[in-house]
């Protein structure tokens, strides 16, 4: 098989790893596709033609059955209006899930409700049927307005009620504007959806502002264009009735702390108004719905849990990818990479005609699935690879809205997406979804997998490892995956990095007084002299005022991305390809980075952060390019410490300093160091909040470990629990950093740190520090059960060590975390397990 598209490079990295091909699992007697009006197979046998091959069935290390259920229905609330249930009657919808019913009624009579049911549930009819009641409700008779586009008058008399759909993408909030359009046709133009966000055009905002009823944005634009001009929105937040909040378990951490002050930003302008909007929330996955969703929106919320809508058989694959003969950093066994097989995967479904998504965590991973299964598809049929595509963000809208479009039209076969379209997009008729990498949390797993067979047909779910600790420990312990409830959302809105700027936003918008206190929090009261003191407010008469020229609002990403996005540019043409976070500039499109965007690979000359502009010229590397750097960490203030024996198990603020020094060239696809350029960029410096355990002269000797074993030992020990922390604390190995040092001069002793990698802290390093034994002990157990001699990606390689994972050792840090444990409180029999493991 050729690969006569891909970058240079990738077709002797693919030969060299033995890439299966694609006739060792699927039969090809024909080169055409299957027909797609026919029905497809089942999920079962779907699997069983994958792992086909002499390797193939070897890679499955598990498989869950997920049974069907049935559903059961009942009946709208009587006060929902005629025209709406003949509307869901047009549409095919008789009579409601039982769930829906429920949760409609709660919204009538005013209370705040979240609903959380399985993907594919129909928590969207649950709170769109009561919205689109209480619009009709309240619509003038005149009201015939349409968008400047479409070449109507506005609406005669006004817009009556008004209601708020906030989603945490935009691609989802375009969606659910198509769904509202195609559901609420039949009402004709007393529903007025329109969406409102950064792709807006100009011409078209005032219309929003002035005459749309439902009005779907995310928090963003909520943060800094709705509630900042707020006078131009009165009439509507005068009238504003309900607030959907979708996917409310997305907003976690320092993320979803920002979200819940611009929510009481909200509360506050519509109290003004006169308004007290109720708050309807969805998600899929959320443990401990009612309690998340208050601390989101600081009201209390009726919780609806109990789903009873029909589901189909789904069949849950873990995946494995072999070992390869190549080895990576200081000689370590390389298993195939979860793109490169995830790849594969894509092709094999593309082939049987199973609607696909493939989900990867990386922009970079996203690009390549999709190359490398277009080239291979190619050699089929020449008409399938223009049916795959890649999707993710930094994408501009117009490319955006046409995956979207080709997707819901059944262009699109197979996609490889980032999570840029995990979050309720409805693309019905998937029959199958591959996750290359586990997604950081239980919740973004059962996300994921929620994409298939949401038209109520059966699905097949591969989670395909990674060679990282966490991947290889879940595809080995599934009881860690299918036996434990969704995590806890974990958000923190009286954290003072993030209250701080929102009272300034407040105070912007209406002078602060202390009656609004109550609402922003306890911890209120307390910052209002420090900004005071730095001259950000001013106190006059009863009230706190904002005085600064520049907007108040501009003092915070809610998103936590530190900056303006930085613009990719094309050198030849000026062309704008897209965009990256500021957070991850200095690591992704730093000079000689390798940029990757559908399909074409480009090289960074220059990065610019004076302007925020990373410049690039179309090129062919036969690699790409990881960097390097150094991190240093002081302790400022140790909160908590409990003995564990001799050692100290430690919560506090810390002050982390980063930067990146160099990048290396790595093999495409086989990982393999090519060689090491350094790099000229500033220290970046971050205050936030981290657990951190020391260990004595003491406990080394009985755990033998010399000082030639420590550095080593501490630095595994490090590795491996930031990969296992996302098991006991709603993050990903990527939302957290970590430190180790023989001699720290804070703590004058051998100590590991690891931090939450947000300003002020997400609540990740407290968990840690509250379930530091088992977090430690489950550290402890992957290391040990690693079959590998002296360390691998699979249990203390880490993919993000900015020394090169140097230097390691394994046997030590098994030693080492046995000793620790063994003076941890209540500890005993889970040092035990492990005690021959060193």
């Amino acid at each position: 098989m050729a690969f006569n598209h891909l970058p240079a490079g990738v077709h002797d990295a693919l030969s060299a790893l033995s890439v299966t091909p694609v006739t060792d699992s699927v039969p090809m007697a024909s080169n055409r596709l299957p027909t797609d009006a026919g029905a497809n197979p089942s999920p079962g046998i779907i699997l069983d033609r994958l792992a086909r091959g002499a390797t193939r069935a070897a890679r499955i290390t598990h498989t869950e059955h997920l049974p069907p259920r049935p559903g059961s229905h009942a009946d709208w609330p009587e006060r929902i209006r005629p025209e709406v249930i003949a509307a869901l009657r047009d549409a095919g919808i008789d009579h409601p899930w039982t769930h829906q019913a429920v949760t409609a009624e709660h919204a009538l009579n005013g209370t705040s409700v979240v609903i959380a049911t399985g993907t594919a549930s129909g928590k969207s009819l649950a709170y769109l049927t009561p919205v689109l009641s209480t619009l009709l409700d309240g619509a003038r008779p005149a009201a015939t307005g349409r968008l400047p586009r479409e070449r109507g008058a506005p609406p005669v008399g006004g817009r009556g009620a008004t209601a708020l759909y906030l989603a945490p993408t935009k691609a989802l909030a375009a969606d659910q504007r198509r769904a509202v359009r195609e559901l609420a046709a039949p009402l004709g133009d007393a529903i007025r959806p329109a969406v409102y966000d950064g792709d807006t055009p100009v011409e078209e905002r005032e219309w929003v502002r002035q005459y749309a009823n439902y009005v779907l944005t995310n928090p963003d634009m909520l943060h800094r264009g709705i509630l900042p001009g707020h006078p131009r929105w009165a009439s509507f937040l005068r009238a504003l009735r309900y607030v959907v909040i979708d996917e409310c378990h997305t907003y976690r951490g320092v993320f979803g702390s920002h979200v819940a002050q611009v929510i009481r930003r909200l509360r506050r302008l519509c109290a003004r108004y006169g308004s007290a909007p109720v708050f309807l929330l969805a998600s899929a996955t959320a443990a401990e719905p009612a309690e998340a969703a208050g601390r989101l929106t600081g009201l209390p919320v009726v919780e609806i849990t109990d789903d009873s809508s029909p589901r189909g058989e789904t069949v849950f694959a873990l995946w494995e990818p072999p070992l390869t003969e190549l080895h990576g950093e200081q000689g370590a066994p390389v298993r195939r990479t979860a793109t490169a097989e995830t790849a594969d995967l894509l092709t094999d479904l593309a082939v049987q005609g199973v609607r696909t998504v493939a989900f990867v965590r990386s922009r970079r991973g996203a690009e390549l699935i999709a190359l490398i299964a277009q080239e291979r598809l190619a050699e089929v049929d020449r008409t399938l690879p223009a049916r795959i595509a890649a999707y993710r963000g930094g994408y501009l809208p117009e490319e955006r809205r046409a995956l979207e479009r080709a997707l819901h039209g059944g262009e699109l076969l197979g996609l490889a997406a980032t999570t840029a379209l995990e979050l309720g997009v409805d693309v019905s008729g998937l029959d199958a979804v591959l996750i290359a990498g586990y997604p950081g949390t239980r919740a973004s797993l059962w996300q994921q997998a929620g994409r298939a067979g949401r038209s109520g047909q059966g699905a097949l779910v591969v989670l395909v490892a990674r060679d990282d600790p966490l991947d290889t420990y879940l595809v080995h312990h599934p009881e860690a995956l299918f036996d434990q409830p969704v995590e806890s959302t974990v958000l923190d809105p009286d954290n003072p990095y993030v209250l701080t700027p929102h009272l300034c936003a407040a105070a912007a918008e209406i002078p602060l007084t202390e009656a609004d206190f109550a609402l922003f929090g306890p911890t209120t009261a307390g910052l209002m002299p420090q900004l005071e003191a730095a001259n950000l407010l001013r106190r006059r008469a009863r009230a706190w005022h904002w005085t600064r020229r520049e907007r108040a609002c501009d003092l915070t990403d809610i998103r936590g991305q530190g900056g303006s996005p930085v613009q990719i540019v094309e050198t030849g043409t000026g062309r704008l390809l897209g965009t990256v976070d500021a957070a991850a500039a200095h690591t992704t499109v730093h000079d000689g980075a390798v940029h990757l965007h559908q399909g074409r690979t480009y090289v960074v000359e220059h990065l610019d952060l004076a302007d925020d502009v990373a410049l690039v010229s179309e090129a062919n590397p036969p690699y790409s390019t990881t960097a390097r750097d150094t991190t240093a960490i002081s302790v400022l203030e140790t909160e908590t410490e409990v003995p564990w024996g001799a050692g100290r198990l430690c919560f506090g603020s810390v002050e982390v300093t980063n930067q990146v020094v160099s990048f290396l060239r790595r093999k495409l696809v086989t990982g393999e160091v090519l060689g090491e350029s350094k790099l000229d960029l500033p220290p970046r410096t971050l205050r936030t909040r981290a657990v951190w355990w020391t260990v004595t002269e003491d406990q080394l000797d009985a755990a033998r470990v010399n000082p030639e074993q420590l550095g080593g030992a501490l630095h595994a020990a490090e590795h491996a629990s930031i990969g296992l922390l996302p098991l006991f604390a709603t993050c990903d190995r990527w939302d957290i950093g970590g430190v180790s040092v023989p001699l720290h001069p804070d703590t004058l002793l051998p100590t590991v740190f690891v931090y939450d990698g947000h300003p002020g802290g997400a609540g990740f390093a407290e968990r840690a520090f509250h379930t530091a034994g088992d977090w430690l002990a489950a550290t402890r157990d992957a290391i040990a059960a690693c079959e590998c001699e002296a360390g691998c990606p699979s249990c203390i390689q880490s993919p993000k060590c900015g020394n090169g994972n140097e230097p390691l050792h394994k046997r030590g840090a098994i030693r080492l975390l046995t000793e620790l444990l063994r003076g941890a409180p209540e500890g005993a029999e889970r040092t035990e397990r492990a005690e021959g493991g060193g």
